[in-house]
């Protein structure tokens, strides 16, 4: 079957995801993170595309860029096959690096561009590694407060003033906004075992489910309410094992 065609963005702008093949590690150490960074920048010297941003991750990366001479697929496919064959000699193997083909998304108007801006600044800290965008060594996030090396910077500032000094101030406010913004990305559905749920529900001194839906609707909604904060349950799984509705459980907040 012939794979889909990829959906070309009207203004040549695209959020890319890499990721290792099985979600492995593609960066080791720094020194390889700087690899990929001075690939990116040597071919988009040939390749004259535009990068607004970026995020190394261990097993993936993200990058927000405008195609111009070339495609997008031929920019990706240069970087990636430049960078494995620099990984594998180093580390003395052979074979794919990268998961298939890259993923990505058209970011086609200014709205939805801030939104991908921010989220990928945002990605180490809503993967728990970072406790603001300040603290992410591998994002792109202070080309745009400091220096810009490789970094495209003009635009995304230009959205936020045409002063320079309170565009960066804005900009660097805009970043740090806690938000639910759900793009492009390499998450992992965690799914909590029934057991977990049922042990949860033990600690909070529930016995039986008997016990639960024969509670004040206060008190039962608090005991719903502290299960659907555990990480990987869902409302179905939640309906299942406590017999209340559905319906009921996605209305407590």
């Amino acid at each position: 079957m012939p794979r889909k065609q990829r959906k070309k963005s009207y203004n040549g702008i695209y959020h890319i995801m890499l990721r290792g093949i099985n979600r492995q590690t593609i960066f080791e150490d720094d020194e390889d993170r700087f690899r990929l960074l001075e690939t990116v920048k040597r071919f988009k010297e040939i390749s004259e595309f535009r990068v607004f941003s970026y995020c190394l991750m261990d097993n993936h990366i993200h990058l927000l860029l405008k195609e111009t001479e070339e495609t997008v697929s031929k920019v990706i496919q240069r970087i990636s096959s430049s960078y494995v064959y620099w990984y594998n000699n180093k580390y003395e193997r052979s074979g794919h690096l990268f998961q298939g083909r890259f993923r990505s998304e058209n970011v086609e108007n200014i709205p939805y561009f801030l939104t991908v801006l921010r989220y990928i600044h945002q990605n180490p800290v809503k993967a728990g590694l970072a406790n603001n965008v300040f603290e992410c060594k591998w994002t792109s996030i202070y080309e745009y407060v400091s220096r810009s090396q490789l970094v495209d910077i003009d635009l995304g500032l230009s959205l936020f003033s045409p002063n320079r000094g309170k565009a960066i101030e804005l900009f660097a406010a805009y970043m740090q906004v806690t938000n639910d913004d759900n793009c492009l990305d390499d998450f992992v559905k965690i799914r909590l075992p029934d057991s977990a749920v049922k042990s949860r529900l033990v600690e909070l001194g529930i016995s039986t489910n008997s016990m639960l839906q024969q509670m004040e609707k206060k008190d039962r909604d608090k005991v719903i309410l502290q299960l659907k904060e555990l990480r990987g349950v869902s409302a179905r799984q939640l309906s299942r094992i406590t017999g209340i509705p559905k319906s009921v459980i996605d209305r407590v907040r």
